[in-house]
């Protein structure tokens, strides 16, 4: 594919409109966020985490190693449209192929920081040959918040149940797939767990069919809130079973346990986000994507914090039985400072942790 120079509109809440260059034509809406990353945007952009958002690419140059299927953390691309400075021909045609609107030229670090400025924002696109500003606020205009995606699971989730590593020697783990990343169920294989992938609106009966020695609820798009089926699991087999989450799985759990959550003003998504352990004092670099954070942590204790904004990263309770963490542990390309998350999961369920923490 040749370089396309149509035009093309991305219409911002509050009324203006950015003329770019269309790079995968169609009209689409959601939630404009931005990332950090500056590597992994294939990761990024098959990551569920991003169902229904409009994702901005901070860094001016996407697409510099090309496209490969092995490096996806699932079957489609996730965002509803992608923004960058410059998108490489391979990555346009990857996402034309995927069916999502792709925009490029135009001025990121703008929109980055006016993001940051004002919070995560309503957006609409128009690309292509029949790209207008009207087309472009007309989407706009019917763009709805992430919190008012109810139903956002289902958009994410595998509709039955799939059992991954079935003669494995270590715990089983029920992992509730709220959007979970491939890299999840990898890293739990990797460490010899059966791993058994619930629905996201898996019942009490679901996992009593699975016996697992491990709860765990996966990462995954839009407000906490909105996965009440996660959240009845966890209040029901606390202090029975021990309990896991990763990112929105943190929300949850704090959710379930009486806690509670709020939406953030433009969330933390990138590759370089620190974070601090309160009980070592270490500090290890994460990757990060959410928009949403746990205001009360309920009976568990914060255990790490973002060394940004403080706040909270880890969660735990001995007595629970009960480990969260708000990045991704498993994120890949990296970093891998924290994959050791997974060992201590297991460890709940007596399984021996390695000397050394193997690489995902």
């Amino acid at each position: 594919m040749s370089e396309n120079s149509e035009t093309a509109y991305l219409a911002i809440e509050g009324g203006r409109v950015v003329e770019a260059r269309s790079r995968a034509p169609g009209r689409t809406r959601g939630e404009l966020v931005f990332t950090t990353a500056y590597t992994g945007y294939e990761e990024s952009l098959t990551d569920p985490s991003y169902e229904e958002q409009v994702l901005t690419f901070s860094y001016p140059l996407i697409g510099n190693y090309g496209v490969r299927e092995e490096r996806f953390e699932s079957d489609r691309v996730h965002p509803r449209g992608v923004v960058a400075r410059e998108l490489t021909d391979d990555v346009a045609e990857w996402l034309e192929s995927e069916g999502v609107p792709a925009v490029d030229h135009l001025d990121t670090r703008d929109l980055v920081t006016g993001i940051r400025d004002e919070g995560a924002m309503k957006c609409g696109i128009s690309a292509g040959p029949d790209a207008s500003e009207e087309a472009a606020l007309e989407e706009l205009e019917n763009c709805i918040g992430m919190s008012d995606h109810t139903d956002i699971g289902s958009q994410v989730s595998i509709a039955e149940r799939t059992t991954y590593n079935a003669d494995g020697d270590g715990p089983r783990v029920a992992l509730v797939d709220c959007g979970a990343k491939g890299s999840i169920v990898d890293s739990l294989v990797e460490r010899d767990a059966v791993v058994d992938v619930l629905p996201y609106d898996a019942t009490i009966a679901d996992v009593e069919h699975v016996d697992p020695d491990v709860l765990f609820v996966s990462n995954g798009p839009g407000d906490p809130e909105n996965f009440t089926a996660a959240e009845a699991l966890v209040e029901e087999y606390v202090g029975e079973l021990p309990l896991a989450g990763i990112c929105l799985g943190q929300q949850v759990v704090a959710n379930a346990l009486g806690g509670g959550t709020e939406k953030m003003a433009f969330g933390h998504r990138g590759v370089n986000q620190p974070v601090r352990d309160l009980r070592s004092g270490r500090v290890v670099m994460t990757t990060q994507n959410h928009g949403y954070t746990v205001a009360d942590p309920g009976p568990l204790e914060v255990t790490q914090v973002n060394v940004n904004d403080d706040t909270p990263e880890g969660l735990e309770s001995d007595e629970l039985e009960v480990i969260t963490r708000q990045y991704h542990p498993e994120a890949n390309p990296g970093p891998h400072d924290s994959l050791d998350f997974f060992d201590d999961v297991l460890a709940l369920a007596g399984h021996e942790k390695p000397e050394t923490t193997p690489s995902a």
